[in-house]
């Protein structure tokens, strides 16, 4: 990104398109205005959908895409804008918020995700996971947010944003890796002077989830204007939005049998004594165990959007030091809490010592325990039998996550000018991010042994003073407010990132034309190095497995570090011009080398070009070889075992029973025969997985080219069309296998008679030595590991119509902006399936290879934004209208659970495969009361359309919650926001 001072230099821009996600817990679920003629101005904002390669701010003109200080020269590259009108219509708070509404773009962990949010947003381009693509402010690196490298959005300073421009396709040669799906590029306004004071208020209709924001901005021009400092600081804070507050969620539908359902986590508690005795519920009044009659409901504790709370500060400082040399700082500073809120904890199918002797044991299950361990004597019975127990802590409220981060970052260079033909940048930055997070309500594994281990009501055994005996056996309230604080220890846990960045380019033109051209050939080269840092720490409690309940997964102790040294050149030569059916022709080269101190060196390039046959007929082409090294999660990530999503276990229920190959294969994993016929799924659609870092990772590689055209006829003033397909494939890429994968490779082939219960993909599947389930203890999981093995391919079409005319009485501003995908194809391992995720969703779909957590998403096949804004005296009404495409479960899903040996693992309801087109219309009205104030109203989602309703076992718990997908779908109904804008 270069920044140039040219006045009058109008953009026509467009087209649009973990470890920090934290693991997901034991939940339960059961289961310019941009886009006019370039000779044209407008006041009307648009949804910036017309591509070109640079867009205007203030006085300075920054191009996203290359590097080459030129603005007569533009980039082969499609960029999409948002500019600051738009941000205003839309009320945009969070800049995940608007990034996920673009066409192309697929939603990720942002502020409509509970379960699974670690305090953090990101941004997915083209569904290839949010780690294959690049975040800048100003055209320059932010520290990344966790040990994966992706940045928090809720750190961008909207209040200065002047516009997003998004570059969709390759772009590692222009900004390293990490960009193979492109990169998100946040423009800040320059040299801004006077005082500007933004406040806005937005609520649901139902009269929840209330967000305050208010912004103000002060900037003043030095010595006669060669130096400008704009200081801006903001507040904002969101209420939640329980998902018991909306009616398609108050109660959890399983998405098989399309029933009110629930988590097997209840209360009453439902226990297994071993032996093949299987899971059975207590029923208080008999005091005996009997088959399942209640789950729990935990949908009305969830939040459909979780609760908020930031300070930002950013200030930008330059100064001319002398003729054509000027220095320059910037500093960003971001104070944000993100709450989750999610159901009580439990006891989710640990195992428990108990004592004979318990006091608050009713007989019918002492008796019962008597009997699979075999005491004769159950009267006189001594000593203590083992039980999985599954009972909700209702009496201690829910469990809450407080995740807090604080992140620095400043910036200080030189820039100037080398020649009359040549300038250079120099900079350095540094910036740091901790997240600090606190739980509450969950309880300790270790406390409920030692509070069980009792054999009075007064007295724990272990001799402990502080020890409350714990009675799990009686109905809800049965656990004092006594009991439950002996339980409840707050945890604690911290993520620590930094990134320094020394940065050298210089950039213009060689003096020198081609023969047939009448621009010179442009150039930069420069140089940058890197060093990252996460490290990442927390209390005992966390760090040990299986010892706080219900939170998903140990944090270990962990550190990384990696740094890069890299060189690069671009070169844009126009070639002709003003010729017969050349009215321009311009060639794009592009390389850079890079050497990761973990991964060794490589090198990525680019070849593209720009023909304009005719006036207003350009054809545009880029053609990329791309990588992208692994980030300090993927390498140096700690084992641990966490939770997937997954509704059936091909060993649940009679099936092995009567198919002795599956029966092997079942024990063989660690399963108790004692246990066959009676394994069950996880009843929250929960079970393990294990995970770990592999420092013998390699670069994936990837190739991306983009054709497109772009139209401007001069018969219809004002009208730009442009459409770009684009094509993306990678190998070698650093992927885990889905959970599906990792069953299917062992049980989709155990009626093969060439494999057997010694098939290694079957036996690295570890199950619980009690029950023989895939849950309940941290040594019973299915592996999911890294490594360079992985296939992804994706193509399709993006489409951008905008067209302004001054009308007899307004201005007419009208846009589009959509996108086709063709495919979205995933291979985890070369023996793994290929999964087509373009309109479909399931637990398999979603970010490859980004984890568990980012797989569940939704990626419709086609999707568009149009935008109607007509612009009066003052008054601008506008009207944004959302199209997403129909989508459908899975097909291979569900093939697979007909494919996999049991009749007891059936597909979700027809009716839930299916979700039908969605419309959503957003309307604004800007009103210019005066010179200096200004205020804007916007109705969102204006005829209420409400989600679709799923069930919640179709995807991840992250991205499928309250019975829908509400990242992809409107949850929370009609809002109405205002804002206010004060400027002098």
């Amino acid at each position: 990104m270069i920044n140039f001072k040219k006045s009058g230099l109008l953009a026509s821009t467009v087209m649009a398109s973990a470890m920090f996600a934290a693991p997901a817990l034991a939940q339960d679920a059961a289961g310019q205005t941009p886009g006019v003629d370039p000779q044209q101005t407008t006041t009307a904002p648009a949804e910036a959908v017309a591509p070109t390669d640079q867009a205007q701010s203030g006085q300075d003109v920054v191009v996203t895409g290359t590097l080459i200080r030129n603005p007569n020269l533009q980039s082969s590259s499609p960029v999409t804008t948002v500019g600051q009108q738009e941000l205003t219509l839309r009320q945009t708070n969070v800049a995940e918020e608007v990034l996920r509404t673009l066409p192309g773009v697929v939603p990720n962990i942002g502020s409509a995700v509970n379960n699974g949010n670690g305090g953090a947003s990101f941004v997915d381009l083209r569904g290839l996971g949010p780690q294959r693509n690049l975040v800048l402010l100003d055209g320059s690196r932010i520290v990344p947010a966790g040990f994966s490298g992706q940045v928090d959005l809720n750190n961008i300073p909207l209040a200065l944003v002047e516009r997003v421009d998004v570059l969709t396709g390759g772009a590692t040669t222009t900004y390293g890796a990490d960009a193979v799906s492109g990169v998100v590029n946040f423009i800040t306004r320059k040299d801004f002077t006077g005082l500007e004071l933004n406040a806005s208020e937005q609520i649901t209709e139902q009269g929840d989830g209330n967000v305050f924001r208010v912004d103000g901005t002060i900037g003043a021009n030095l010595a006669d204007g060669r130096g400008n400092v704009t200081f801006s600081m903001g507040y904002q804070k969101a209420k939640p939005v329980f998902q018991g507050d909306r009616d398609f969620a108050a109660a959890q539908i399983d998405s098989v049998t399309g029933e009110e359902s629930g988590s097997g986590t209840t209360v009453p508690l439902r226990i297994n004594l071993g032996n093949g005795t299987g899971t059975r519920q207590l029923n208080p009044a008999t005091g005996t165990l009997v088959p399942t009659y209640q789950l729990f409901n935990f949908n009305p504790y969830n939040v459909f959007q979780t609760p908020f709370e930031r300070y930002n500060l950013f200030t930008t400082a330059r100064y001319e030091v002398s003729d054509g040399i000027e220095a320059y700082a910037q500093g960003m500073f971001s104070k944000n809490k993100v709450s989750t809120v999610i159901a009580p904890s439990g006891t989710f199918g640990n195992s428990f010592a108990i004592p004979y002797a318990n006091p608050y044991l009713p007989a019918g299950v002492r008796a019962a325990a008597c009997a699979a361990n075999g005491v004769v004597d159950c009267a006189n019975a001594t000593g203590s039998f083992n039980a999985t127990l599954s009972r909700r802590f209702v009496e201690g409220g829910s469990r809450i996550s407080e995740y807090t981060t604080q992140l620095f970052q400043l910036r200080g260079g030189v820039r100037g000018d080398l020649s009359e033909h040549l300038s250079f940048d120099v900079y350095g930055t540094y910036g740091e991010s901790e997240n600090n997070a606190r739980s509450t309500g969950q309880g300790l594994r270790s406390r409920v042994q030692a509070a069980l281990d009792a054999t009075s009501t007064t007295a724990c055994l272990n001799k402990d003073a502080a020890c409350v005996p714990l009675n799990v056996f009686g109905a809800a309230g049965s656990i004092t407010p006594q009991m439950f604080a002996y339980l409840n220890v707050p945890t604690t846990a911290a993520t620590k990132t930094s990134l320094g960045t020394v940065r050298g380019v210089i950039s213009g033109d060689l003096g020198f034309t081609s023969p047939g051209a009448t621009e010179p050939v442009g150039i930069a080269i420069g140089g940058e190095y890197r060093h990252y840092t996460a490290e990442s720490s927390s209390d005992l409690p966390s760090q040990t497995p299986d010892e706080v309940l219900g939170a998903g997964a140990a944090n270990p102790d962990s550190f990384g570090k990696y740094n890069v040294k890299e060189a690069f050149a671009e070169l844009i030569a126009p070639l002709l011009a003003d010729k017969p059916f050349f009215k321009a022709l311009t060639l794009e080269l592009g390389a850079r080398y890079s050497d990761y101190s973990t991964s060794g060196d490589n090198w990525t390039w680019k070849a593209g070009g720009n023909w304009e046959p005719v006036s207003g007929v350009k054809f545009r082409g880029n053609y990329q070889r791309a990588t992208r090294a692994p980030n300090i999660n993927e390498l140096f990530s700690p084992t641990v075992t966490g939770l997937d999503n997954f509704a059936t276990d091909p060993c649940q229920g009679a099936a092995p029973l009567g198919n002795a190959q599956l029966r092997a294969i079942c024990i063989a994993q660690g399963a108790p025969a004692s246990s066959i016929g009676n394994i069950e799924a996880e009843p929250s659609a929960q079970p393990n997985n294990r995970t770990s870092g592999n420092i013998n990772l390699g670069v994936e590689k990837a190739t991306t080219w983009t054709a497109g055209v772009v139209l401007r006829p001069d018969f219809v003033p004002g009208l730009t069309i442009t459409a770009d397909y684009y094509n993306i494939k990678v190998r070698d890429a650093i992927s885990q296998p889905s959970f599906g994968d990792a069953l299917n490779a062992c049980f989709q082939v155990a009626n093969n008679p060439g494999l057997s219960a010694t098939n290694p993909a079957c036996t690295a599947i570890r199950r619980n030595p009690l029950t023989g389930g895939l849950f309940g203890t941290a040594d019973a999981y299915v592996p999911l590991d890294y490594s360079n093995s992985g296939r992804i391919w994706t193509d399709g079409v993006d489409v951008a119509i905008n067209y302004h005319r001054e009308l007899s009485f307004s201005k007419l501003d009208l846009s589009f902006n959509g996108n086709w995908t063709n495919r979205s194809r995933f291979q985890a391992t070369p023996v793994s399936v290929v999964r087509e995720c373009v309109g479909y969703y399931s637990n398999s779909c979603g970010s490859p290879g980004a984890g568990s957590l980012f797989r569940g998403s939704i990626q419709p096949e086609f999707s568009f934004n149009q935008r109607t804004t007509l612009g009066f005296d003052g008054v601008d009404v506008s009207l944004l209208w959302r199209f997403q495409d129909s989508v459908k479960y899975e097909p291979l899903a569900v093939q697979e659970l007909l494919n996999d040996n049991n009749a007891d693992t059936d597909p979700p309801l027809a009716q839930f495969q299916r979700i039908g087109v969605q419309h959503y219309f957003d309307l604004s009205s800007r009103i210019q009361a005066t010179d200096n104030f200004e205020f804007t109203v916007t109705v969102a989602n204006l005829f209420n359309n409400k989600p679709p309703v799923v069930g919640n076992t179709l995807g991840s718990t992250s991205f499928n919650s309250g019975n829908t997908y509400p990242s992809t779908y409107d949850a929370l109904g009609r809002r109405y926001a205002i804002g206010a804008k004060l400027k002098f």
